[in-house]
């Protein structure tokens, strides 16, 4: 199917329902009839960076509008001292979310958090969190698996190392993820802002053969948002998911047009539709 912005997910669903019976052949192999559909969205929210509470408005909105089953959030951020909750949490309390888990490298009940979360209308099996080596970057990942109607799914978001010379650093943070996830054959999807391409060598060698990006190279020209600052458009939020497991239906940017002046953030997200074996 087409990979493009701004599509609705209803209407991908409904078109995948309509598939006559001989089935229709997805990116990645299999036919639509054999295979679950799952949505699933990552968004770097630019935690509470200018006029948070119109952004906010605007995230809802986007988020609402793509519907995701499973949501990664990047750039989370709770803090005491300025009357601030967790951004998931409101986030997940305005677009019905039942669950949120969130990851950070300082301690339960620290007045000021910063991190990623999971959003998930999905039951929850098991929730893991992982601090990334090397720990004085203070980057973190969380693993969700979740129940869906082909079997759990692991959904795993993170965010790394920002700097572009640090490309040996995000390949050292990978590299730990990679270990540190469950090798029981439980499919996998890994999403979240790797501040860089497809074709750094760290996302390279992470995605080897296991691994696809679903939004391929080519489809969006950058999810960092040129109107607030970014001078170097590049696609660096992507979403991971394992080749054997999924096809991929349809995969688009959200959030890249704005409302007045306001964007959602300084990143579009990123969501698929996915078919699950």
């Amino acid at each position: 199917m087409t990979i493009r912005s701004g599509t609705d997910r209803r209407s991908v669903l409904a078109g995948l329902a309509a598939l006559p019976l001989a089935g229709c052949a997805m990116r990645g192999g299999g036919t639509a009839e054999t295979r679950a559909p799952m949505t699933v969205a990552t968004y770097n929210i630019w935690h509470d960076r200018p006029d948070w509470p119109v952004r906010l408005g605007l995230l809802v909105e986007t988020l609402r509008a793509a519907d995701p089953d499973v949501i990664a959030l990047q750039e989370v951020l709770q803090d005491a001292a300025k009357d601030l909750p967790n951004q998931a949490e409101t986030l997940a309390a305005a677009l019905g979310y039942p669950h949120v888990h969130f990851v950070a490298t300082e301690p339960e009940g620290a007045p000021k958090r910063y991190g990623n979360a999971i959003l998930s209308r999905l039951p929850v099996l098991d929730v893991a969190r992982r601090k990334l080596a090397p720990l004085e970057d203070h980057r973190t990942a969380v693993r969700v698996r979740v129940r869906t109607a082909a079997g759990p799914v692991d959904v795993v978001g993170t965010h790394l190392a920002w700097k572009a010379e640090q490309g040996p650093m995000r390949a050292e943070q990978l590299a730990d993820l990679a270990g540190w996830l469950p090798a029981d054959g439980v499919p996998t999807i890994v999403m979240g802002d790797f501040n860089a391409p497809l074709d750094e060598p760290a996302l390279t060698g992470f995605a080897g053969a296991r691994y696809v990006s679903a939004l391929p190279a080519g489809a969006a020209e950058t999810t960092l948002n040129p109107a607030r600052g970014h001078a170097n458009p590049r696609v660096i939020d992507h979403i991971f998911v394992e080749r054997a497991a999924f096809d991929i239906a349809d995969a688009r940017i959200i959030g890249d047009r704005p409302t007045g002046d306001e964007y959602p953030s300084d990143h579009f997200g990123v969501v698929a539709t996915l078919l699950v074996r």
